[in-house]
C-alpha cells in the first residue's frame, strides 16, 4: 500500500517522463488516443476516463455529501472560484496572446473543466485541507456536467458554434454515470473495495500520463509551430489560477489550510477530461493546450507542495 501511495505522490515525475518519452517515441503513446477496447467500438480514451471517474466515485460515500453541508462557505468559495476565475483567465490570456482559434478554444475548454483528482494528492503533500479538497473536487465534477459545456459555449462563441447539449451528454456518460456508479458500489460493498481504492489512484495517474503523452506525440509538430505563444500562455493561465485562488480565499478570511486548498483546486484542472471533450467535439489541435496544461499544473502544484510542506500552517 505504501509503495502504491508513493507511486501516486510522484505523479508529477511520471508526467514529465511520459512527455519526454512521447516526444521522442510518439507511437509509444498515440495508440491510446486512436485505439479502441478489443472487441468493442469504445475508444480507449473514453474507457480510461470512465475508469478514473469510477475510481473517484468509489472513494466517496453518502457521508461526504452530508459533509458539504457542514462546510458550505469553504466549499462554495472554492467551487465558485474554480468556475469564475479560471474560465475568465483562460479566455483573457488566450485572447491576449492571439492564439490560433483551435488552440484558443483548447485553452478556454481546459480552463472551464473541474478540478482533477491529482489536486487531492497535492493538497495532502502541501499540508492543506485534504477533506475540503475531496469535497471541492466532488462538487466541481458534478457541477461541471452542466457548467463546463455552457461556460465553454459562452467564452468560445466567437470561435465557433459550440453544441453545449452534445457536450452535456458527453459529460453525463464520461463523468456523471461512472462517479455515481462508484458511489453506489462503495455504499453497497463497503469494506470490500479497499484494494481497489488503493490501486485506483495509480491507475488514474497512468491514464493521465497516457493521455498527455498521446496528445504530445500526436501534436508534436503543432507544439513546435506554436510554442512561442502557446507555452507561455498556458503557463500564465495556471500561475494566475493558483495565485488568484489563494488570494480570494485569503480575502474571504478562510484559514491557511483552506486557502492552500482553494489555491490548488483552482490552479489544477482535469486536463484528461478537457482532452476527451476536445477530441469528441472540436479537433485534435484543441487537445494540445490540455496536454500542456497537465504538465504545467503538475509541476507548479508539486513545487508549491514542496514549499508548503516545509511550512506547516498555524493551528
Amino acid at each position: 500500500m505504501k509503495f502504491l501511495a508513493a507511486c501516486t505522490n510522484l505523479f508529477w515525475l511520471w508526467t514529465i517522463l511520459g512527455v519526454v518519452w512521447a516526444w521522442y517515441q510518439p507511437a509509444a503513446f498515440t495508440w491510446f488516443l486512436t485505439g479502441v477496447v478489443p472487441g468493442t467500438s469504445v475508444k480507449l480514451l473514453t474507457a480510461g476516463l470512465g475508469i478514473i471517474m469510477l475510481g473517484m466515485g468509489i472513494t466517496l460515500s453518502l457521508a461526504d455529501f452530508k459533509a458539504v453541508l457542514k462546510t458550505p462557505k469553504q466549499v462554495f468559495v472554492g467551487v465558485a472560484a474554480q468556475f469564475i476565475i479560471m474560465p475568465f483567465i483562460g479566455w483573457s490570456v488566450a485572447t491576449l496572446f492571439d492564439l490560433e482559434p483551435m488552440l484558443k478554444l483548447g485553452v478556454i475548454l481546459v480552463s472551464c473543466c473541474p478540478g482533477g483528482t491529482a489536486s487531492n494528492v497535492i493538497c495532502y503533500l502541501a499540508r492543506a485541507n485534504v477533506a475540503l479538497s475531496v469535497l471541492m473536487t466532488m462538487c466541481s465534477t458534478f457541477l461541471a456536467v452542466v457548467l463546463t459545456p455552457y461556460l465553454t459555449k459562452f467564452y468560445a462563441s466567437a470561435i465557433l458554434d459550440v453544441d453545449a447539449g452534445a457536450m452535456i451528454w458527453s459529460m453525463v456518460t464520461i463523468v456523471l454515470l461512472p462517479v455515481v456508479g462508484g458511489v453506489f458500489l462503495n455504499h453497497f460493498f463497503k469494506g470490500k473495495l479497499e484494494r481497489v481504492k488503493a490501486v485506483s489512484p495509480v491507475i488514474s495517474v497512468l491514464v493521465i500520463v497516457l493521455i498527455v503523452g498521446g496528445v504530445i506525440g500526436l501534436k508534436k509538430d503543432s507544439i513546435v509551430e506554436y510554442a512561442a505563444s502557446l507555452l507561455p500562455a498556458i503557463f500564465i493561465v495556471h500561475i494566475l489560477g493558483f495565485a488568484l485562488g489563494y488570494l480570494v480565499a485569503k480575502l474571504l478570511k478562510l484559514e491557511e489550510r483552506s486557502c492552500r486548498t482553494v489555491c490548488i483546486e483552482v490552479g489544477m484542472q482535469n486536463s484528461g477530461l478537457g482532452s476527451k471533450l476536445a477530441s469528441d467535439h472540436f479537433s485534435t489541435l484543441a487537445m494540445t493546450p490540455c496536454a500542456i496544461s497537465a504538465l504545467y499544473h503538475c509541476l507548479i502544484g508539486s513545487l508549491l507542495a514542496a514549499y508548503w510542506r516545509l511550512r506547516p500552517p498555524a493551528e
